[in-house]
């Protein structure tokens, strides 16, 4: 795979990252329904064997599991890769996740990180969350500035080597800016969540700062493996299964587009996921996209969206799929 510059930063990343949300198992609020951590090791693996060479997870995702389940899979590699995680939201006993911007929260998850990955220092720590639940950032002790500032003191002490945004406007990128230089924003993109196309895609690119996007696919909705009856089936802990893309009406919407991404897959030699893939690469501004795996059968329906470049024709039967009407 070829690679490309994250942002100002020296780290050269290819264009899919494997993404480690839903190998945080189950049993917590935002979870994917039960995971095999072997299954998810042996993903991880295959997933490096073709080549990509980052990770993406948080400390939140299995509230500490996919963490440590990546440090399982990385220790002992030859050459290992770089290792993206975030911070802001943290849990307590019972479970429950709140979301801190305080500087000793940020400093006790960074120590919590590390040693969860077995790691002397994070390649990008980004910050999970500007505000949360759709609520203001008042509501949250602490500010993006203070946060900033404490990531700031880390990398300084060598324990972080960049520091990323997640789920920020342009406005809040701005102001994490005045605080320190930014490697990074990780976004929601995907052929249903175009809304940062407006502002805050561009302010990314004028600013420099690298974009890793998450959800490319939709959280799986976009792989042409998807159906109603396997959403009906999802595990009760799935939290897809309270999303309104997964409920009508927009389900028999974005399941006309995977047909539309079908047939371009088939003229391809590709999958319908890695045409979904790939059309969020293809916009200037995104550097890659994490591609979440659970198992390494996944890998091979994603991998060959780094390569793929759609081309003008590709492009409008998409925006044509995507406006098309019920027969």
């Amino acid at each position: 795979m070829t690679l490309r510059r994250l942002g100002q930063s020296d780290l050269k990343i290819t264009p899919i990252g494997i993404g480690a949300w839903a190998i945080g198992g189950g049993s917590w609020e935002f979870a994917w329904g039960p995971q095999d951590d072997e299954e998810s090791i042996a993903a991880i693996r295959a997933g490096l064997d073709r080549g990509i060479n980052w990770i993406d997870t948080a400390a939140v995702y299995g509230l500490g599991h996919s963490e440590t389940i990546v440090g399982r899979a990385v220790k002992g590699l030859r050459q290992r890769p770089y290792i993206f995680t975030k911070c802001s939201l943290v849990w307590d006993d019972s479970g429950n996740v709140s979301h801190s911007l305080k500087s000793a929260s940020i400093r006790r998850e960074a120590e919590a990180s590390l040693m969860r990955l077995g790691l002397d220092a994070i390649d990008l720590y980004q910050i999970h969350w500007p505000a949360w639940r759709g609520g203001p950032e008042s509501d949250s002790p602490g500010s993006i500035e203070e946060t900033v500032g404490a990531l700031a003191l880390l990398q300084r002490e060598g324990k972080i080597r960049n520091i990323g945004l997640s789920n920020f406007n342009a406005k809040q990128m701005q102001r994490a800016l005045n605080v320190a230089p930014i490697t990074s924003l990780q976004p929601p993109y995907s052929l249903l969540a175009r809304d940062v196309e407006s502002s805050i895609l561009p302010f990314a690119r004028e600013h420099q700062i690298g974009v890793i996007v998450y959800s490319p696919m939709a959280s799986g909705l976009l792989t042409g493996a998807m159906t109603r009856e396997r959403i009906a089936a999802l595990p009760e802990d799935d939290w897809r299964k309270r999303n309104p893309n997964f409920q009508e009406p927009f389900l028999s919407r974005n399941l006309r587009l995977v047909e539309t991404l079908r047939a371009i897959a088939k003229r391809r030699n590709a999958t319908p996921g890695e045409v979904a893939i790939a059309w969020t690469l293809r916009n200037p501004a995104v550097t890659g996209a994490i591609v979440g795996i659970r198992s390494e059968q996944q890998v091979s329906g994603i991998a060959g969206a780094a390569d793929l470049e759609l081309n003008a024709d590709d492009m409008l039967e998409i925006e044509q799929g995507l406006t098309q009407k019920a027969a």
